[in-house]
């Protein structure tokens, strides 16, 4: 169990621990997501807690090393995590050994800091035919990432294999990103690994069954609405990303509280 009083806790990586998929109006880049539930968490627990979420949308393992790393490394955290990699299997043409090479690097200078690193593995999220060559990539990657684990003592919350994420309500409109309802599961059990008690909890939500027809339009709306801008973005290599910074940039004290909510709500306040 990781003791809080002076703890810093740094969460590192893309969209994923960004936060896309619960939208929060008003919140730093519009968006809340598991870290922050983490956070909060912690400093619950053992107030004293700081952190920082660095994560920015659409960022490549070279992003989060150029833009992420060092300022993960400066202020001394006590706990890291890191998802990163998974645009770069999307990549047309990316090398798996070039991916997990970068990423191992990454591992490596984490591990160099003291800190206690989380990685997670990839979800194997459920594709049409023309793109289930991303699904061996996954699996390679998947892979990767339990080895590099092993090799430098880090702790892998192995996203993967919860079968929790079979609910099409943990995923959000893009098939990606986790919903609101995947983003707290996943903050309950990365606290569950921390052995940080918490009160998160999910009732359950069951959906009723779809007509061809309702998935067939489904999988037409999905084309239209998210794959084509992707594949438009690529193309003019543009991501959503582009525009945006990290959220949480420099370590906040974490309300045990009220949480991050309050630190929003002055930030409001001063603006206005």
């Amino acid at each position: 169990m990781i003791v809080g009083g002076t703890d810093r806790y740094l969460a590192l990586g893309d969209s994923f621990t960004e936060g896309v998929g619960d939208d929060k109006k008003h919140w730093p880049n519009g968006v809340k997501g598991w870290a922050d539930w983490v956070a909060e968490g912690l400093a619950r627990d053992a107030p004293g807690w700081e952190y920082a979420n660095l994560a920015v949308r659409s960022k490549r393992l070279r992003h989060v090393a150029a833009e992420q790393l060092e300022a993960a490394m400066d202020p001394k955290p006590t706990l890291v995590t890191l998802y990163a990699g998974g645009n770069d299997v999307m990549d047309v043409g990316t090398s798996m050994a070039r991916i997990l090479q970068e990423y191992e690097s990454l591992v490596a200078r984490l591990a160099q800091s003291g800190a206690a690193p989380l990685l997670f593995t990839g979800y194997d999220v459920e594709v049409s035919p023309p793109l289930a060559p991303l699904r061996s990539k996954n699996h390679a990657y998947n892979d990767g990432i339990r080895t590099i684990a092993a090799k430098y003592g880090a702790t892998v919350v192995d996203y993967a294999s919860w079968t929790a994420y079979e609910n099409p309500a943990m995923w959000c409109s893009d098939r990606l990103h986790m919903s609101k309802r995947g983003h707290k599961y996943l903050a309950g059990r990365v606290l569950d690994l921390l052995e940080v008690p918490h009160g998160i909890s999910l009732k359950d939500k069951s959906h009723p069954p779809t007509t061809w027809k309702q998935r067939g339009y489904g999988h037409y709306r999905w084309y239209m609405e998210w794959v084509v801008p992707l594949i438009g973005r690529k193309m003019r290599r543009t991501t959503l990303g582009d525009s945006l910074g990290p959220r949480w940039p420099e370590p906040v004290r974490v309300p045990p509280k009220k949480g991050l909510p309050k630190l929003v709500r002055a930030s409001l306040q001063a603006t206005r």
